[in-house]
């Protein structure tokens, strides 16, 4: 007889779930490296430009299999519009990885889900009580401590990553839109069509023709990103979010880590501090989020039944 938890999983579904994390996470901090160390060579819009364009020949499999079915849709404008959105905060992202030590983008990008509660009140209409505004404020109090305002020197490379985690926040709120109407093969097959040419167009100002090795670079920049995408949403899928985004600190671990042995760089005190703060406002937010959906989906089957 299989034993299960208090919510009805077996205990090897959890341990799974917490393995596609830890992958998950290795392979973000992994891609966050190298897109730092091609940034040194090559802008950083065409970095994101060779990003997207192997996200999309990751995708032509689909097509082979559903031909141009993903295709169809309704939501083409808001779907465009997801895309912009979304190119406008890989670019952000991507400088700031160019410019910002690991450990700092990694900290500081914790604060999308927290940006995501924020507008989720505003175009969702959800209700954000006391506990959850008080995990908002004492993210951004570690944001604060990250980027120190009037204390250091102010980098662009900090201020570019909040830009970043909230231009994907509003994306995400975008794509919580989209899924009431559109499958999830349609998003993700538009993402990487729309936005290819859309990163491809400034990328054209800068561009400089890439070495061998440096297209090796930049698969792997592309393949890391799609491994990293996919054991999240299997994690995700297998666990309930207060098991495995505990997990998700660890890309600080790993960042650190990297960035001290491949780049020479060493978080400060004030980033491990302001990271924690972040991470364990978006965690209990997520967690909150989590019950929340549960609760009202039992509450919906319960009046079902009646």
């Amino acid at each position: 007889m299989t034993t299960t938890d208090s919510l009805g999983r077996a205990p090897r579904q959890t341990l799974r779930a917490l393995s596609w994390m830890l992958v998950a996470t290795v392979s973000f901090a992994s891609m966050h490296a190298l897109v730092r160390h091609i940034t040194q060579e090559l802008h950083f819009f065409e970095v994101a430009f060779f990003r997207n364009f192997f996200g999309v020949v990751a995708l032509l499999p689909l097509f082979l299999r559903y031909g141009f079915a993903p295709l169809r849709t309704n939501r083409l404008g808001l779907l465009t519009l997801r895309g912009v959105i979304n190119i406008g905060a890989m670019f952000a992202f991507f400088y700031a990885l160019s410019v910002t030590s690991l450990a700092t983008v990694s900290a500081l990008s914790f604060s999308a889900p927290i940006f995501v509660t924020i507008l989720a009140i505003f175009f969702l209409g959800e209700v954000v009580r006391a506990r959850r505004w008080a995990a908002i404020v004492i993210g951004f109090a570690g944001a604060m401590v990250i980027i120190r305002p009037g204390i250091i020197e102010v980098d662009f490379g900090m201020l570019a990553v909040l830009l970043s985690s909230a231009l994907w926040a509003v994306a995400l709120i975008v794509i919580k839109i989209l899924g009431r109407t559109e499958s999830s093969l349609t998003i993700t097959v538009y993402m990487g069509v729309i936005m290819a040419p859309l990163s491809l167009v400034p990328a054209l100002f800068y561009w400089e023709w890439p070495s061998l090795e440096q297209l090796a670079w930049l698969a792997g920049v592309g393949i890391m990103g799609s491994v990293a995408q996919l054991t999240m949403t299997e994690a995700l899928r297998l666990g309930e979010t207060s098991e495995v985004m505990p997990l998700d600190f660890l890309k600080l671990i790993w960042a650190a880590a990297i960035g001290y042995l491949a780049f020479g760089e060493f978080p400060d005190l004030f980033t491990w501090i302001g990271g924690l703060m972040i991470f364990a406002s978006a965690t209990y937010i997520a967690i909150r989020e989590s019950k929340q959906r549960r609760r009202a989906a039992q509450a919906e089957l319960a009046a079902l039944e009646r």
